[in-house]
């Protein structure tokens, strides 16, 4: 048997009937005939070579087996339908259809959480890739057209292809385990080269060689700002984290903050981050006004 074809408008008035419980309920719904409801569903039906519904006497329409089995399938055409129509009116109206995001690990996680998850919200429309990465890596994925839009920190400095917008920053902290020689008053000028400093190592060839806070002569350098926050509480060195990070090790005492000399420390600043060639779009701009607005209710949050 040749199965012919459907048409969207037959697949919305089965599912309409499946959802109203009549053909008369969705009669209404839609704004058509009774007839014209059941003499398209029956159509359906026609090309399909099933019966969708049973239709016995002045019950209610009921799915039969095959109508049950082809219920998920219809609505799946539908939706996606519905999401190309609605992705279509986005891009007439200027709103992006996607938005390729790279952020700096020194983001505190649950702002950043807060703001994609309105997003999703907000923009049903617009595909968000997100991506994770560390100091000059940032300005790297959006050169290198891996990204659109990204948030990164001081390393990267000015660059003649990008577009720069402070949006806040969190406070950097040293911090050591209860049992490091560094966690003590008095530490003498110097004193902190002599001991091994963890530092998140850049993985991006644009700002490679650059250091932010380095101190230590002998050091070790980490891809990962978890792996780090490891290593400190394990006692194994000590180096700089951001304080939102810490906040639980500070205040159960895994974790000290330590008063060295040099106040290798300081506020980690945000920029927001674009080509030039490329400026941001409404779900773009809406990103960069959210991740701003989490920031200041962070508190080690510092004014811009």
């Amino acid at each position: 048997m040749k199965l012919g074809e459907p048409t969207l408008d037959q697949l919305r008035l089965f599912l309409t009937v499946e959802e109203e419980g009549s053909f008369g309920g969705a009669a209404r719904r839609l704004g058509r005939a009774i007839s014209a409801v059941s003499y398209g569903v029956a159509q359906m039906e026609a090309q399909l070579g099933v019966t969708l519904f049973e239709r016995e006497g002045s019950r209610k329409p009921r799915l039969t087996e095959a109508g049950r089995g082809l219920l998920a399938e219809a609505r799946a055409v539908a939706d996606r339908a519905d999401a190309l129509i609605a992705k279509t009116r986005s891009i007439h109206s200027g709103l992006e259809s996607d938005v390729s995001l790279v952020l700096d690990v020194m983001l505190p996680a649950e702002a950043v959480a807060r703001v994609l998850r309105d997003f999703r919200v907000l923009f049903p429309t617009v595909a968000l890739r997100l991506n994770i990465e560390g100091l000059g890596a940032v300005a790297a994925c959006l050169l290198g057209g891996d990204a659109q839009l990204g948030v990164g920190g001081p390393v990267i400095g000015d660059h003649p292809e990008l577009e720069m917008q402070r949006i806040g920053s969190v406070e950097l902290v040293p911090v050591a385990a209860p049992d490091h020689p560094l966690v003590r008053l008095g530490v003498a000028p110097g004193e902190a080269r002599e001991h091994l400093q963890l530092i998140l190592s850049d993985r991006s060839n644009l700002t490679r060689g650059r250091e932010f806070a380095v101190l230590g002569r002998n050091s070790w350098r980490l891809g990962d700002l978890g792996a780090k926050h490891e290593l400190i509480r394990h006692g194994i060195g000590w180096g700089n984290m951001p304080r939102h990070l810490v906040a639980a090790d500070l205040d159960a005492g895994r974790l000290v903050a330590l008063d060295l000399p040099e106040q290798p420390g300081g506020q980690y600043p945000f920029h927001a981050l674009w080509r030039r060639d490329a400026r941001p779009g409404p779900a773009s701009s809406w990103l960069i006004d959210a991740l701003r607005e989490q920031l200041t209710l962070c508190p080690d949050h510092a004014p811009i």
